[in-house]
């Protein structure tokens, strides 16, 4: 069973010690990098992703000042979970999440991700993203309809 969890003093370094494999490493900054990241963007919360009671993933979100949508910054597996469907269980506990607590019903949950990254490109069209062409900034961006 996956569960979405706050990161605490007690479970942030293991958060901070998962890693996807060296050839995703280019397409998404560190979870360490995004902890402290998380630090100054207002409005954002950082949650590890567990099976059972082991730390497996990391999603960064919240809501983007300039446009008013929510964002997941961060999404990741670590390399050893990978293709267990976890990411899809994970996404689903995201999206609930989302829309209970989108009290300002909230449109769109965004996302941006690198245009050479496949894998984050099917997964997204999978858990109904839908694309939205590539951004002033390079990204490829998806976007869900949260109402």
């Amino acid at each position: 069973m996956v569960t979405l969890v706050v990161l605490t003093p007690e479970n942030w370094e293991e958060c901070a010690d998962l890693q996807v494999s060296p050839a995703q490493s280019a397409f998404i900054a560190s979870n360490l990098y995004s902890i402290a990241e998380v630090q100054f963007l207002t409005g954002f919360v950082v949650k590890g992703i567990c099976h059972r009671d082991e730390m497996i993933g990391m999603l960064m979100y919240g809501i983007d000042p300039d446009d008013g949508n929510y964002w997941i910054y961060r999404f990741m597996i670590d390399e050893k979970h990978q293709g267990k469907g976890y990411a899809k269980q994970a996404m689903a506990l995201l999206i609930a999440d989302i829309q209970q607590e989108n009290t300002a019903n909230i449109p769109f949950l965004m996302v941006g991700y690198h245009s050479e990254n496949n894998t984050a490109h099917y997964f997204y069209q999978s858990t109904g993203f839908v694309s939205q062409g590539l951004a002033d900034w390079g990204e490829n961006l998806a976007q869900y309809c949260l109402v």
